[in-house]
């Protein structure tokens, strides 16, 4: 990163070539997926928990992953009752609300046909603020998702062929993430697709033609996270992509849908660069950041941006 970008500690606005339309407020979220705490933020473990359906198990095993996600789920399988037996008990020791995910089939599919009358019930019964990650499902499974009151759906949208092939193992194309987002739209399903950067070991390929998939279908939400190298993967040594990258990247997004509330999600690199990349979230105009590193609630607050936290995904508010 340029010095002129470099957090000091008394650096009172960013440089103007980096400053976009800052948002009015500014939402710091913990989705209760690991322990998180600052000075600034505590999470919860219990507000907002993940559920995987598949417990540990996934047919693609993606070499950016690797199941390593799908082990700080809930397992579903592991629980000894169904979905809804699960999120009552889940309840009772304090969730608002959960996520739905697992591990893919090899079509990339995860399974939720059926745990639609469960979805219903915990809806209708518990009320519970519900969002699913779908993976790349079919028409049925959206019509069928339709019928449940889902605070959004969640998908990863990949805009490069070989990606798709050599990090997903999947034999798709760009295209058919296209036809995903709209049948979101035909089923009037709350999209709130994710774009990973650096998705093919670090370096940016398809991230520019998933940007301009998504501005043709405006979701609820657009999430973007940074290749994080998880150990035990074959990406475990990939150096992400620059912060220059990055920024131009968040400002390109963010001049791309000026009307979708855009978020900094969970994954990105750890060490002094996830704070640099927090701070040029804020510079570009983002709505939200999850697990804001230390000293970022307050480089918000400098530059006037009213701050607020919840104990949930990107993009959850309680009702």
């Amino acid at each position: 990163m340029p010095a002129d970008l470099a957090f000091t500690g008394t650096r009172q606005a960013p440089p103007e070539r980096w400053v976009g339309h800052l948002p009015a407020e500014i939402t710091f979220h913990t989705p209760g997926l690991k322990s998180h705490r600052t000075s600034e933020v505590t999470g919860s473990l219990t507000e907002f928990v993940s559920i995987s359906t598949t417990g540990t198990a996934c047919a693609l095993n993606c070499d950016h992953c690797q199941t390593k996600v799908l082990t700080s789920m809930v397992s579903l399988p592991g629980s000894g009752g169904s979905l809804y037996e699960l999120c009552a008990r889940l309840q009772e020791k304090g969730a608002r609300g959960v996520l739905i995910s697992g591990g893919s089939d090899r079509e990339g599919k995860v399974r939720l046909l059926n745990h639609i009358a469960d979805m219903i019930r915990i809806r209708e019964e518990l009320g519970l603020v519900l969002r699913v990650h779908t993976g790349l499902i079919d028409e049925a499974t959206c019509a069928a998702l339709a019928e449940v009151e889902l605070d959004g759906v969640m998908v990863d949208i990949i805009g490069d062929l070989e990606t798709i092939r050599d990090v997903y193992h999947l034999d798709s194309r760009p295209e058919d993430y296209e036809q995903l987002l709209q049948w979101f739209d035909d089923y009037r399903l709350p999209a709130i697709p994710h774009i990973i950067l650096g998705h093919y070991y670090g370096e940016m390929r398809g991230e520019w033609n998933a940007l301009e998939i998504v501005r043709r279908h405006p979701p609820k939400v657009l999430v973007l996270v940074i290749l994080m190298p998880l150990t035990g993967t074959p990406m475990a040594g990939v150096t992400p992509p620059s912060l220059d990258e990055i920024g131009a990247f968040f400002h390109t997004a963010r001049a791309a849908l000026p009307e979708v509330p855009i978020q900094l999600g969970c994954a990105k690199p750890l060490g002094p660069i996830k704070k640099e990349i927090d701070m040029l979230a804020i510079e570009a105009g983002f709505n939200g950041i999850a697990y804001p590193s230390e000293g970022v609630v307050g480089y918000a607050e400098q530059l006037g941006i009213k701050t607020r936290f919840i104990n949930a995904c990107c993009g959850v508010t309680w009702s």
